[in-house]
């Protein structure tokens, strides 16, 4: 699972500046946005308060986006941590390095995770077990996650080969697929904790001297848990502010229509105040909450439109790639592009734009309808 869109390329920035004196944590304005720390950001096993009692930590990723955001909550005599980082050894160092410098003298009292994409959740059983707390995640993303981290095969299973066929993969592509095992979501994802303490769209968390609102949004998970409080959202993946979070059909729905929970969850969060400082699980902490919202929005219904144009003929989503991304799509990305396709084909599909045309070997096309 990849928090990150290929829709939309990060915006070109000289990149992070890592643990850097105070003077280098100067604000910073880009593409609309207000970042209060500009583009600094903190060390590995560190963490910055970035309001009072609001803690900043970074752990690495061993994806194309190599990090995360984590958030370590002062719960008084206690601690909260939202969100975990994957199940890597060196992420649990860093978080080893915290327990006995800066988090010390405090135990961690609650475990609060946004969604089950494996950045997130990859170390909450180790961290729930450590702690002796219980996993506090929506019911939605409890279930799929553990769901996926069972779902262990040596081959796929029929469905995921019927879904590339559908997309329309070259026949090379499906025969790869059918030799590969399945079930890489437990590799990097510590053994779940068999029951788990359920948050939902409306609670109120009191966490210290703070109270925050559970928002649910929707379309890049299907249950995203951002956390809102006074002058500030923790958003997890819902809101970045350099990139787009990926929004995928995958073959456990194949048939889904989750960018218009997407769409759907951007006029949502419009209701929220738009000076929040929005604390997100990648890039820096920003200002600008509505002109984000409006960026996402903006960016999808172009895409949308170049898409309706594209299937002016029959197209399958592989086809598509090249309307839909900024750069060529190897192999190793067939399945991240293959769901973002299919999401924007199914959102048009159900508004009437495109009818779908399936052929004799089970190959779907689009076209204008």
């Amino acid at each position: 699972m990849s928090d990150t869109s290929l829709t939309t390329a990060p915006a070109p920035h000289s990149g992070p500046i890592i643990g850097s004196p105070t003077a280098e944590r100067a604000p910073q304005d880009l593409r609309g946005l207000h970042y209060p720390f500009g583009r600094w950001v903190p060390e590995g096993g560190t963490m910055f308060e970035v309001l009072t009692g609001i803690h900043w930590l970074r752990m690495p990723l061993p994806f194309g986006l190599d990090h995360i955001n984590l958030w370590v909550l002062d719960a008084g005599d206690s601690w909260a941590i939202v969100d975990t980082g994957v199940n890597l050894a060196q992420s649990k160092a860093h978080w080893e390095t915290l327990f006995a410098g800066a988090m010390a003298g405090k135990p961690v009292s609650r475990v609060i995770v946004t969604h089950y994409h494996p950045d997130h959740l990859g170390l909450a059983g180790w961290l729930c077990a450590r702690w002796n707390v219980p996993l506090e995640i929506a019911r939605t993303e409890y279930l799929l996650a553990r769901t996926l981290t069972l779902d262990i095969r040596d081959t796929p299973p029929q469905e995921a080969v019927d879904f590339s066929i559908r997309a329309g993969w070259p026949d090379e592509a499906v025969e790869t697929l059918r030799a590969r095992p399945w079930g890489n979501f437990s590799k990097i994802v510590s053994a779940l904790p068999a029951g788990f303490k359920r948050i939902r769209d409306g609670d109120t968390l009191t966490i210290g001297a703070r109270q925050w609102t559970i928002v649910t949004g929707r379309g890049h998970a299907p249950e995203h848990s951002c956390l809102v409080s006074e002058g500030m959202m923790i958003s997890g993946d819902q809101v970045l502010p350099r990139i787009t979070s990926n929004v995928s059909v995958y073959p456990t729905e194949p048939y889904a229509d989750p960018l218009a929970d997407w769409l759907e969850s951007i006029e949502r969060l419009r209701q929220l105040d738009p000076e929040l400082l929005v604390l997100p699980a990648h890039n820096e902490p920003f200002r600008g909450l509505h002109t984000r919202l409006d960026q996402l929005a903006t960016d999808h219904h172009a895409k949308l439109e170049k898409l309706t144009a594209f299937c002016s003929t029959p197209r399958t989503a592989f086809e598509s790639f090249a309307t839909l991304f900024r750069k060529p799509i190897g192999e190793g990305d067939y399945g991240i592009a293959t769901g973002e396709a299919v999401a924007h084909l199914h959102w048009l599909e159900e508004r009437g734009k495109l009818k779908r045309l399936t052929d004799s070997s089970g190959v779907d096309r689009f076209v204008a309808a």
